[in-house]
């Protein structure tokens, strides 16, 4: 039996599939994958079975393709479809791994930017003395991208992204503080601070991985006329010890001809650019 796909619900039209993942639930059919809706909204706010409720009982494996989900959720919508005798292919401890930056971040930590991370209450800043300890253990200078576990605020990038001098405390403070202002309830899990590298204007190339081989290659959803082709033999050692089944990884070519690992992400929550065919992918996600 094929797998089931989830993906949301249009949330102005339960009988509907959110126009974003239309067409991925067209293609999941065509290429025999069955296809069931979750309420995304419920599901963040907290009603994990009513989330599930239109999802049919005994369906067996299932994959989720939708918008993201923070951990603890995730591990909540795992349980409730169990209790409904359906098996999330991606359990909570590997989603959790792959959506989180510390839950990757050793694996990675040859093919992507130097980073320290520590927990963080939502809306609250850290004090500058836990800012200034962290900061020393990336030495203590140089530029840096303030970020949390899941997603920087790359399009407010002088005020809540990016901070020219880490020995600069005061700066440091002001983006990690008005970064942990904009996120507010939305933080997920800490704050990061990465080193700074410098790309070339190439674009970043997204690959989608399952089981530990390159299915597709797409641009990233932030630049799609922009697509590199990137080297994968550094990063694919880094995909198979993850040992998470379905993740990407998002590219970059570093000014000094290096492919580098910008971001890696559980491939269930990873946004397909616009105009991307979803054909490849779902036809590799159909084979279970």
């Amino acid at each position: 039996m094929p797998p089931l796909l989830l993906v949301c619900r249009d949330p102005l039209d339960p009988r509907r599939t959110d126009p974003h993942f239309a067409a991925e639930a067209r293609a999941a059919g065509e290429r025999g994958l069955r296809v069931a809706r979750i309420d995304h909204d419920a599901l963040l706010a907290g009603d994990a079975a009513g989330a599930v409720a239109g999802v049919p009982r005994d369906a067996g494996a299932a994959w989720y393709r939708g918008w993201m989900i923070p951990a603890g959720r995730y591990a909540e919508l795992a349980e409730a479809l169990a209790g409904r005798g359906v098996t999330l292919l991606t359990p909570p401890a590997s989603y959790r791994r792959a959506h989180e930056l510390p839950g990757w971040y050793g694996t990675f930590a040859p093919v992507t930017p130097r980073s320290v991370w520590f927990p963080a209450e939502a809306g609250r800043a850290p004090d500058r003395e836990r800012l200034a300890a962290e900061a020393a253990l990336l030495g203590g200078g140089g530029p840096v991208v303030v970020k949390d576990y899941v997603k920087s605020r790359k399009h407010d990038w002088d005020e809540a992204c990016y901070v020219p001098d880490l020995s600069d405390t005061d700066r440091l403070a002001a983006v990690v503080g008005r970064f942990a202002e904009l996120q507010g309830e939305f933080l997920a899990g800490g704050v990061v601070l990465r080193s700074f590298e410098r790309f070339t204007a190439a674009g970043e190339a997204r690959v989608w991985w399952l089981d530990g081989r390159p299915v597709l290659t797409t641009a990233h959803p932030d630049t799609p006329d922009r697509l590199p082709t990137p080297a994968l033999d550094a990063v694919a050692p880094c995909v198979a010890d993850l040992d998470c089944r379905f993740v990407t990884t998002d590219l970059a070519l570093r000014e000094d001809g290096v492919w580098r690992v910008v971001e890696v992400g559980d491939g269930q929550v990873s946004d397909l650019p616009r105009d991307a065919d979803p054909g490849p992918l779902l036809g590799a996600l159909a084979r279970g």
